[in-house]
């Protein structure tokens, strides 16, 4: 068999095959329309970033940092009355700890002033802190109501208020002008609530209306307690009147003192007084809580008449 030759080739010739194969290639050329097109693209996405970050901010979806003094807490009325000591304190810690993890709501009411939405006490918890910013939704409610609606929700999901506290911001949000009356902001105000709830609430706002101005301590009256005011009242015209003056004798310092006066007068016999006076053989007066009921033969369609000349002049008169 033939010997087979072996192919040799110069070390020189080796050195230069293996250059060309190692030696990077310069990249091609990118076409001129190839860089306006990324450009565009690059453009388009940031206009969409930006748009969606504009919408987001109209949304109040957009945590912003803000000054505190530049919130005010009293833009509106607010449902919480009283800040438990021990609740702050535990708030205040956390804070301290974590750092703020839930923003407050706002309204915008100009450059450099916002109004408190809800948030009071994660406000009044950093302020204790010594924080002079606050992180912040910045919220654009539609209406007042839906302010008040805003408000009321978040306290009810984070923290539970009394009965006479869901009242009065019902009777204060009536006596803005925000709702036609205090029955009808309790409807709208909660109206996640049970019906039961809602009519509880209904029932503090007579207390609200009839001893608010007299209460000191009305957040701690307990649910049972003002149930059985509530219905005392509108069984004993007298009461409402009786209730008052004795918180005004009394003057309690605390809210045990009160709550014994409360209780105290609800015990009381009503004042003395002729429940049932016969006017005549065939007419009979009767007295019952804020009525005055006639009856008898007597009183026909003419008596009724001239009953009603006689109570129309009187309250003219």
């Amino acid at each position: 068999m033939a010997k087979r030759k072996r192919l040799e080739l110069p070390p020189e010739a080796v050195s230069r095959y293996l250059e060309t194969k190692t030696t990077p290639q310069a990249p091609r050329a990118r076409m001129p329309i190839a860089d306006v097109a990324g450009d565009t693209a690059g453009r388009a996405a940031l206009e969409e970033v930006a748009r969606a970050m504009t919408v987001a901010e109209e949304e109040g979806r957009v945590v912003k940092k803000l000054p505190i003094a530049w919130i005010a807490i009293n833009h509106m009325s607010r449902d919480r009355l009283v800040l438990d000591e021990d609740d702050m304190d535990a708030l205040a810690q956390s804070i301290q700890d974590r750092g703020q993890q839930t923003p407050i709501e706002v309204v915008r009411l100009s450059d450099d002033a916002y109004g408190l939405i809800s948030g009071l006490r994660r406000l009044e918890a950093l302020t204790r802190l010594g924080e002079t910013h606050v992180l912040a939704f910045v919220r654009q409610p539609e209406t007042s109501q839906s302010a008040y609606q805003a408000m009321v929700e978040e306290n009810e999901i984070r923290a539970d208020l009394s009965f006479y506290e869901r009242a009065q911001i019902a009777v204060a949000a009536a006596g803005q002008g925000v709702y036609a009356s205090p029955k009808a902001a309790v409807k709208a105000l909660f109206a996640h609530a049970p019906k039961a709830k809602r009519s509880k609430i209904t029932k503090f706002v007579t207390i609200c209306e009839t001893l608010g101005a007299d209460l000191r301590f009305p957040t701690t009256i307990p649910e049972h307690l003002g149930l059985k005011l509530v219905q005392a009242m509108g069984e004993d015209a007298g009461l409402a009147g009786r209730l008052q003056r004795a918180l005004a004798d009394a003057r309690p310092s605390d809210a045990a003192s009160e709550r014994k006066v409360l209780e105290a007068a609800l015990k009381a016999p009503a004042a003395s007084g002729p429940k049932h006076v016969d006017l005549a053989r065939d007419l009979r007066l009767e007295v019952k809580a804020g009525r005055a009921v006639l009856s008898g033969k007597a009183v026909d369609a003419a008596f009724v008449e001239a009953l009603a000349d006689w109570a129309r002049a009187r309250r003219m008169g």
